[in-house]
């Protein structure tokens, strides 16, 4: 797996019965290391696999990223208000939309405007 990533620092935390093994590209220590299994981000993972037929991907996800946005309360209206007009602003722009399509991913996953 991808040293310091997010799924690094999960796996870490989880995982009881396996050995975590990091490198700078989790897909090529993989190889290298003839692991069983290897952790990524879905897309350079399905690509790993394009690659490479004789691996397979597993359906469905071990994890979702939870991000969150944190301010001092004296502010937290203010920036709360910010924050909703930035994200209507990017989304009524389609700048999530175009974001969402060039990554490769549907663009019916943004809400529409508020």
């Amino acid at each position: 797996m991808k040293r310091g990533s997010a799924y690094d620092l999960f796996l870490t935390r989880t995982l009881r019965h396996a050995r975590v093994v990091r490198g700078d590209e989790g897909t090529e220590v993989f190889r290298a290391e003839a692991l069983e299994v290897a952790a990524g981000l879905r897309r350079p993972m399905t690509e790993f696999v394009a690659r490479h037929p004789e691996n397979g991907l597993v359906e469905g996800r071990f994890m979702q990223i939870q991000q969150a946005v944190g301010t001092t309360r004296s502010r937290q209206p203010d920036t709360v208000r910010f924050l909703s007009y930035i994200v209507e602003e990017l989304k009524a722009t389609g700048f999530v939309a175009d974001s969402l399509r060039r990554a490769g991913r549907s663009d019916t996953l943004v809400a529409p405007p508020a």
